[in-house]
């Protein structure tokens, strides 16, 4: 590790997977300066135009364009809470489960999604990783 220095605990609590509830993801290229809920459901979604598998939205005036990706087969998409904020970067942080997905929506500002995007090639990581680990045949 750089630096020599060790890397800070974080300890997971998980229930089983089929207990979680599930939720509806958004990736959203804007920084929200809020942890608390919001009124996705009654506010965001009710606004998204679906254009045959691209979708449109605004959000504070700006236009999003966006697409949902579903997670890898064998895979599940998990949404953590982390109750209490360590004081500083080394200190021990505890997680918790919230909540399990199946896809996720990602928005890019103004830009058409495409699989050149970030996350959209992230998706497609799981296959690749198989692919190259697997053993080979003569």
């Amino acid at each position: 590790m750089a630096g020599g220095g060790n890397a800070p605990v974080i300890r997971m609590e998980v229930r089983a997977l089929g207990e979680l509830p599930r939720d509806r993801v958004h990736l959203l290229p804007v920084s929200i300066e809020s942890d608390g809920q919001a009124s996705v459901d009654q506010y965001f979604t009710p606004a998204i135009h679906d254009r045959g598998g691209e979708m449109e939205v605004s959000f504070r005036g700006r236009a999003l364009r966006g697409r949902e990706l579903p997670v890898p087969d064998g895979f599940v998409g998990l949404v953590l809470k982390e109750d209490q904020r360590p004081c500083s970067d080394g200190e021990e942080r505890s997680v918790r489960v919230k909540s399990a997905f199946d896809s996720l929506t990602y928005w890019n500002l103004e830009a058409r999604p495409t699989m050149d995007d970030r996350v959209a090639m992230a998706m497609g990581w799981p296959l690749l990783a198989q692919a190259i680990h697997a053993a080979v045949e003569d």
